[in-house]
């Protein structure tokens, strides 16, 4: 009885120990559930995006979804504290009930007669004066008498017919929620207990402050290795041509640790060959541009072969174990090139200012890789600065057809945009060859596309004119619109084989001398967000120039109705720089997209710096005028005003004139 009781408890202890950590784990994890700011994400529905299968939610991608550590951990405590209410009822139900008649061994409505008999006859088997056992001696005690009096003494018959106990009521047994061996705090079990309090309050808080920090000093916050970052600084150069960054982001300390195996030789040989036009070797001296390339770490040569499989669209070829390598340089490849881009445009010249061309090129690379097209399709043909490159990301198009439509004076991308519906549907389906459904796939993809405006101003707080060393604002609304209305949606890029978001960039940069002065990411997922960081930026400018709360007001709801219909806003500051005139291009960049940039061009005034001495000169003159004024207007003899007015005027004109 003592033992059953004692596994009650024990189990009752943890159960509630248990319930104190889980029930609060487990409301925070379904508050952040309920009020996660769920995406609203909308990718291309033409044929080729939906034979790809990435956005296909199967179950076993909802199930990997689910089955993070901390769901998972939360289950399985979930799990063991269902497993103790079971374990507790059924102590509970086999606890066993005080039954009169069957301990003296009767059957129910015995007499008088026959309960004394088993009575004296019990108390020969276990009377302490006939059994000297002492397991004996209790029962006698706690079972038998009990019993005997159960059914004899009219008050404890009356407790047992209300209570179910000769007793009456029975109180709770007060007693330590612990094993019993824990208990004996004498020999062995004091080890126990100085082993658990050390294991659980010491060592693992350690264990685990000692795997979060290894972690977070080999990783940065984008989850990107700090040698990767090192190594991308020290490559980062302002003359780094575009067709050179890819051999800056093979560098990264993620792709150095893909394992190289022996059986990749093959492969890699055969893929070498397929996409040996696009690595620019000398033909003049191709054994040794070759000899040269197959001496470098075997891990650069992989990672730059299965980037230019996916470039060049030669991935169907490669072997499954070749296949998981290829799918994780993918997976690396956007976070690797943002990191990449952030270096190229990170504040390195005298005036503070990044550099312009290895950030093109960073992104001219990301959005060749999203589109799986090479790089050497970006060259300048047709009437097209970026080449065939835009129509490539277009559904069933290949060079022939580009050709095909060239004829037609299709030359650009945007020409096929700007065409109306039927004149376009009669070009795709008739020059260039395409079924209908082809075309209503080129139509859909077409619908996807962001077109890209930007209103921007460059000013000074307060003055009117640029001068040098001036704190300039750049103040720029940045527009996104498509076809199908939508303002959030995954690119198309059926042959990337992970979901791809957006991401745009805006710049503010001198072409001339290679520097970008502004710089900053857009957000156009999180309109929240972006709504409360214009309505601030707008009540900052309004307050600053003095206007009134209804004007603040107005321009804030103003702000905030431009968010809702697509727009951004970008507000950045830079120092004037010396006297001149400036011809800066202001870019808006998409890494997904390939022409669908936006770029504008801004001439940018900078006055000299004037002397205190000329400023304070210009603030005298204006209080003069103003006496005049007061003169005019409060004087009692308006004729001798009058006159004073005009022999004034002739003595200020005569000065003038003698300045002359």
């Amino acid at each position: 009885m003592a033992s059953l009781e004692e596994n009650v408890l024990v189990a009752i202890f943890l159960l509630i120990i248990t319930l104190l950590l889980l029930i609060p784990c487990t409301a925070i994890k379904l508050c952040c559930v309920a009020f996660r700011k769920t995406k609203r994400t909308i990718h291309c529905q033409c044929s080729v995006c939906v034979r790809s299968g990435k956005y296909r939610k199967s179950i076993a991608k909802r199930i990997s979804n689910f089955s993070t550590c901390c769901n998972l951990t939360l289950l399985l405590f979930w799990i063991f504290v269902a497993v103790l209410v079971f374990y507790i009822n059924y102590l509970r139900l086999e606890r066993p009930q005080f039954e009169p008649y069957s301990i003296l061994g009767l059957e129910q409505g015995a007499s008088d007669s026959e309960i004394k008999k088993a009575y004296r006859r019990l108390s020969i088997m276990y009377h302490p004066d006939k059994n000297p056992d002492p397991e004996a001696h209790k029962h006698f005690v706690e079972f038998i008498s009990k019993a005997y009096q159960a059914l004899t003494d009219p008050v404890s018959r009356s407790n047992y017919a209300i209570y179910g106990h000769p007793d009456g009521r029975q109180g709770f047994h007060v007693g330590v929620a612990l094993p019993q061996f824990l208990l004996n705090f004498g020999g062995a079990s004091g080890g126990v207990i100085l082993l658990g309090v050390v294991g659980i309050g010491i060592l693992l808080p350690l264990i685990a402050a000692v795997v979060y920090l290894s972690r977070s000093s080999k990783y940065s916050g984008n989850y990107v290795m700090h040698n990767t970052l090192s190594a991308y600084d020290n490559l980062m150069k302002s003359s780094l041509a575009p067709r050179k960054v890819l051999n800056v982001l093979i560098k990264a300390s993620e792709y150095m640790e893909i394992p190289a195996r022996r059986s990749d030789d093959e492969p890699l040989q055969k893929l070498f060959h397929a996409v040996r036009n696009e690595l620019k070797l000398d033909p003049k001296n191709i054994k040794a541009e070759q000899a040269k390339f197959w001496k470098q770490h075997p891990a650069l040569i992989k990672a730059e072969l299965l980037i230019q499989a996916q470039l060049t669209r030669e991935t169907a070829a490669l072997p499954s174990y070749l296949r998981v390598d290829f799918r994780r340089v993918m997976e690396l490849a956007p976070r690797l090139l943002e990191e990449l881009f952030k270096i190229s445009v990170m504040p390195r010249s005298p005036d503070a200012h990044g550099w312009l061309r290895p950030a093109i090129g960073v992104i001219e690379l990301s959005q060749c890789i999203i589109q799986a097209v090479p790089l050497s399709a970006r060259k300048a043909a047709g009437g097209s600065t970026e080449g065939i490159a835009p129509f490539l990301q277009l559904p069933h198009f290949s060079e022939d057809i580009v050709q095909k439509i060239a004829l037609k004076q299709v030359h650009t991308l945007q020409d096929l945009q700007e065409m109306n519906l039927p004149e376009r549907a009669a070009l795709l389906t008739e020059a260039a060859g395409l079924s209908g459904p082809q075309e209503n796939d080129v139509e859909s993809v077409l619908e996807m596309m962001p077109t890209l405006t930007v209103e921007l101003t460059c000013e000074t707080e307060g003055e009117q004119e640029i001068q040098e060393g001036d704190l300039v604002t750049l103040c720029a609304w940045v527009t996104l619109r498509r076809r199908n209305g939508l303002t959030v949606a995954l690119p198309h890029a059926p042959n990337f084989p992970f979901p791809k978001e957006e991401n745009f960039w805006l710049l503010l940069a001198d072409p001339a001398s290679n520097e970008v002065w502004v710089s900053q990411k857009l957000n156009f997922s999180d309109e929240p967000a972006a709504a409360g960081a214009a309505s601030a930026a707008v009540r900052e400018a309004k307050e600053a120039a003095g206007a009134s709360a209804k004007e603040v007001g107005a321009a804030v709801k103003e702000a905030v109705g431009k968010v809702k219909a697509g727009s951004r806003l970008v507000v950045g500051k830079f120092l004037a720089p010396s006297e001149g005139s400036y011809e800066l291009c202001c870019f808006c960049l998409c890494d997904a997209w390939i022409g669908c940039d936006w770029k504008s061009s801004l001439t940018l005034k900078v006055q000299k710096r004037r002397l205190p001495e000329e400023e304070a000169v210009e603030e005298e003159e204006e209080p003069e005028e103003e006496d005049e004024d007061y003169e005019s207007e409060y004087s009692d003899d308006d004729d001798d005003d009058d006159e004073q007015v005009q022999s004034k005027k002739a003595a200020k004109g005569k000065k003038s004139s003698g300045a002359d």
